[in-house]
């Protein structure tokens, strides 16, 4: 195993404020990323678009429109796997 050159802390900032991802995630799940969400259906497939470090920025109903909004900030995204 290699040894990385960032801290933990300097590589949960890589890409801050540049960087967001896509997360397909259930209504059921949606208060613990979005506490201030309006109760939902439960079992709908939504989709939150999450900031580098993880933060969430937006809810969405498809994955689309959660890249759309990522375009409409200047943010690029990227694939987890």
């Amino acid at each position: 195993m290699t040894h990385s050159p960032f801290t933990p802390e300097q590589f949960a900032r890589l890409g801050a404020g540049q960087v967001a991802y896509v997360r397909e995630m259930m209504s059921d799940d949606v208060k613990r990323l979005f506490p201030q969400a309006s109760d939902l259906q439960p079992g709908l497939k939504l989709f939150a678009l999450l900031s580098a470090e993880g933060a969430p920025i937006v809810l969405a109903d498809s994955r689309d429109t959660a890249v759309a909004s990522a375009w409409e900030n200047q943010l690029q995204t990227v694939s987890l796997h």
